[in-house]
């Protein structure tokens, strides 16, 4: 997971680069590869949820996503954490520069 964090004037652009292949059930079983694909994604800066997606294999392979929000400062630290299909979770931080 990638994630860069930036802030200009009141707002925060966050662009976000996660890897996973999004294989649904179909993709899977053409490709041979075992069904795996991002479920749910959580952005938060301190106890504020500032972004959220549910999401499915319709996605393309290493899915990218890019928003803003207002309401951060300079330091702050946003935490993105997935879910998969599977219930395995990832999670990563990164400071707002």
């Amino acid at each position: 997971m990638k994630i860069k964090a930036k802030l200009t004037g009141d707002e925060t652009e966050i662009k976000l680069l996660l890897e996973s292949p999004m294989a649904g059930k179909e993709e899977a079983a053409t490709k041979k590869i075992e069904e795996s694909y991002i479920t749910h994604i959580t952005a938060k800066v301190g106890a504020a949820v500032v972004w959220e997606a549910s999401t499915g294999p319709f996605l393309s392979k290493d899915p990218y996503f890019m928003f803003k929000f207002k309401g951060a400062k300079a330091g702050d630290k946003i935490v993105v954490e997935t879910v998969d299909n599977k219930g395995k979770t990832e999670k990563a931080e990164e400071a707002i520069k």
